[in-house]
This record gives structure tokens, sequence and C-alpha cells, in this order.
């Protein structure tokens, strides 16, 4: 008995030992830890909001510089940006037009997420062109414009109103350039003074953009928005970047995958000049070589404005900003 007592306790020892040992090894499996990020939905774009925004426009009457219905629409613009939690300011400047007159010009500017470090740039001129020089009649006198300037701020707006619902990461500066239809044929001076001026004057220090995307002319029945060939020369990954997101959606009949030279100047030059990539979404008239039979004729009114159109244009860009943000 005696031998078996102290054996007991030895077994005991050892397999007690053996235990610790066991348990003490280092492991050397890994184990992967996932991190989700959410991700924010793209919104809904309101194709019926954005008509109500250009009509809205339009009903002012035509806004040529200088006029009550320019000034009235300056303050409906720059209040309705602020109701959408965005930051808003008026670029006041003196220019003169190629007919020797001068003008304050109004470039309402808007920002949203001021403090982002990545931002995105939307812009539209709102101004309308005093004469419709392209007309058989009342050639001397102002058009509606609805196309040709209310169609992009229309959009812009939409956005804007959406971006207030369903905060991006990151921040987005609007600019609704003033007096850019105030041109003449054969001076590419004469046109886009709001953004040349601005280009000159940049309403913040140092303020720049991750890209910028100009929507002139995004509204008409059955647009037609190729690569406008100064954008690709400029910005062609934003340029594909815009129209791979429009095809991956569902909207490739609008953003067709055709290079044409048909913009001779518009704002995105200047915007590219002051060092932001920037591309424009202006529609392209197969029948015509260049812009829609409506171009600076009394015929850009409501009638030439699609609902469907505005929502191809809006949804695409929408999408482009939040995957951007995500």
């Amino acid at each position: 008995m005696k031998k078996l007592k102290n054996f007991v306790p030895l077994l005991f020892l050892v397999l007690v030992s053996s235990c610790g040992t066991e348990t003490e090894k280092p492991s050397t499996s890994k184990v992967e830890t996932k991190v989700e990020t959410s991700k924010i939905p793209t919104p809904n774009f309101n194709a019926d909001s954005a008509y109500s925004f250009v009509k809205a426009q339009v009903d002012f009457g035509p806004r040529t510089p200088g006029s009550k219905a320019h000034a009235a629409c300056a303050d409906y613009l720059s209040k309705k940006l602020t109701s959408y939690g965005f930051e808003v300011i008026i670029q006041n400047g003196t220019v003169t037009t190629f007919d020797k007159k001068k003008f304050i010009l109004k470039n309402i500017i808007a920002s949203f997420n001021p403090n982002a470090s990545t931002r995105i740039l939307l812009c539209s001129h709102w101004d309308t062109r005093p004469f419709a020089d392209r007309d058989t009649k009342d050639k001397d006198k102002p058009i509606d414009g609805a196309n040709d300037g209310a169609s992009g701020v229309g959009v812009a707006l939409e956005i804007a109103r959406q971006i207030n619902k369903s905060s991006p990461t990151v921040g987005i500066d609007i600019i609704f350039f003033d007096i850019e239809d105030y041109g003449t044929s054969g001076d590419d001076e004469s046109w886009c003074l709001g953004s040349q001026y601005w280009a000159n004057n940049l309403h913040k220090p140092n303020y720049n953009a991750k890209f910028g995307i100009l929507m002139d002319m995004v509204g008409a029945t059955n647009a037609m928005f190729p690569k406008e060939s100064s954008s690709v020369e400029y910005a062609s990954i934003y340029v594909n970047k815009v129209w791979d997101v429009a095809a991956k959606i569902g909207y490739s009949n609008y953003f067709v995958p055709q290079t044409r030279n048909f913009v001779g100047i518009d704002d995105h030059i200047y915007v590219n000049k002051a060092g932001i990539p920037c591309i424009d979404i202006i529609e392209f008239n197969q029948t015509t070589g260049g812009f829609g039979e409506y171009h600076h004729t009394h015929k850009d009114n409501m009638d030439v404005i699609d609902k469907n159109t505005l929502k191809a244009v809006g949804q695409t860009l929408l999408e482009v900003i939040y995957t951007t943000s995500n």
C-alpha cells in the first residue's frame, strides 16, 4: 500500500504537468476580424420635383441680367439652397458684355458639408439669353431658357434636396454661374462671363474640388449626351466614370459612348483653367449636328422639358456622388 500511495501522487503530478504544458503553448491560428462599413444608399432622384424647379424658374420670365426676373430668381435659388442645408453666398462682380453693356453678375455658390476635404463640384448657368437670334421672329426678345439654363439648375436643386435628406460623406459644392449666355458668334471670350469671373476670383482662397460636373441643356425629350471632346481632353477619367455609372444603372441610351466635338466654349473650360478637372454633360442633336433645334429660339420653353431625361441625368449624378462617398 505504501508504494501505491506514492505512485498516485506522482501520476497526478505528471498529468497536471502535462496539461499545463499543453495550455501554455502559443496559438498559431489567426483569427480574422471583418470590419463592416455601412454604405450610404443612393437616394431616389424625383423627376417631378426637378421638373417643378425648372418650371419655377421659367415662371419668373426670362432671367436676363439686370431684369426684375433675374433678381427674383436669384433670391429664389439662394433661399432654396439654404433651406436644404447649404451655406450660400452670392458672388458679385462687374462685367462688360460684347455690346459694351455693364452688369453686376450674381454667381450663386452653395456648399454642403463644408469641412470635408474631398469635394465634388456641380454647376450650371442660371441666366437666359437676352435675344432669340436663331429664331425667325422676335429675334430681339429674350427667351424662356427652359432647357438652356433652367434644366441644369433644376437637376442640381433636386440633388441638393436629396443630399439634405441623406448626407454623403463627401462635400458638395453647387455653383450657378451668371451671364453665361450673353455672347456673340466668333468671340469665345464674350461667353461664360460668370465662370470667367469666378475662375479669376475664387470664392474661397485656394478652393479646390476632386472633380466638377457641368450640366447644360439636360432636360429635352430623347436627349443624347455624347462624351464632349474638351471634357475628354481635360478630364477623361471623370467622363468615363460618369458614363460608366449611367450605363450600369440603365441610362446608356442617354449617355452614349461616343466622343463629339461640337462645343466651342462652355463654363467647364474655365473651371478646368482654375485647376479643377471638370466635364460637360450637354445635349448633342444628330439632326443639326450641334445643339437642339430649340436652341436660342422661343421654342426653348417648358414644352421641351421631359421628366425622363431629368431623371436619367439626376439619378446618374446621385449615383456618382454616393459611390464616391462610399
